[in-house]
């Protein structure tokens, strides 16, 4: 699927008529209908006035090429951080009905140890050393206050992820702010639990997260990081017409090959 031509059609062709004459150029032609200008978007020429001109450093900004790549990769790390929010949340909803049912859940679990053993002594299991099981009953101990601490924090938690994820799908800086304070601020804690004991999991996690945050400082600029904001809107105001204007001079180069190999086959030395 050409991705670029489905947001033409879902969203209309964007033209624009840049000011420099070389650029200007390659973005236009006359037709037996009327001039045509090239779609900043898809590439395609579509007949009839630009929808706006002026400096090429002014052009409109579309999701195509770079932008498009930078989008995707955003939206996939927003939906990333809406999974996390969402399982957090139904953690926080769990503790909180493990809370409001704590002293039924422990007579069954004290209950359900002694009826337990004959069958875990078959496989040489000792309920009563197990850590699983002091674990278990640790928190089936635990006061009200406590669980109530666990709940709030896992409900802010699932808060700030689901808050990046709303900005990054989006497409807004703030969101990218977000997202990279939101996170870097985990990773010493994610880093903190490997020293107790490595799972490929734990190791996943906190290398994905680095990704992230390395990715948006570095690609988006942010506090001050290759020139801060103003090198970043001069490079989104720039990027999407020069890119067209490659893909312009790539077609028009295909189509000068294309026209040489025909005229060197109808060439009567070639015969």
């Amino acid at each position: 699927m050409d991705w670029s031509l489905r947001g033409c059609a879902r969203k209309g062709h964007v033209t624009y008529a840049p000011e420099e004459e070389q650029l200007r150029s390659r973005l236009r032609v006359d037709t037996a209908a009327g001039e045509a200008w090239r779609c900043l978007r898809c590439a395609t020429f579509v007949v009839g006035p630009p929808h706006g001109s002026g400096p090429a450093e002014d052009a409109p900004l579309v999701l195509r090429g770079k932008a498009l790549k930078d989008a995707t990769i955003l939206r996939v790390l927003a939906a990333e951080r809406f999974v996390r929010g969402l399982l957090l949340v139904a953690l926080g909803y769990g503790v909180l009905y493990f809370k409001n049912s704590k002293t039924s859940l422990k007579e069954t679990f004290d209950k359900a140890i002694p009826a337990a053993k004959p069958l875990a002594s078959v496989f040489n299991y000792d309920l009563d050393t197990s850590p699983t099981v002091a674990r278990i009953r640790d928190v089936l101990t635990s006061n009200q206050h406590t669980l109530t601490l666990v709940a709030v924090g896992l409900f802010s938690y699932a808060a700030l992820q689901l808050v990046e994820g709303v900005g990054l799908w989006l497409l807004k800086r703030w969101g990218e702010y977000v997202a990279v304070v939101g996170t870097s601020v985990f990773l010493p804690l994610e880093a903190y639990e490997l020293t107790h004991k490595i799972t490929v999991l734990k190791v996943v996690a906190l290398l994905i997260n680095l990704a992230a945050v390395v990715y948006l400082v570095w690609s988006k600029r942010l506090f001050g990081a290759r020139g801060g904001h103003a090198a970043f809107e001069a490079e989104r105001h720039s990027e999407s017409l020069l890119e067209v204007e490659a893909s312009a001079l790539s077609i028009d180069g295909k189509h000068r090959a294309r026209a040489g190999t025909r005229a060197t086959a109808k060439d009567p030395q070639d015969a």
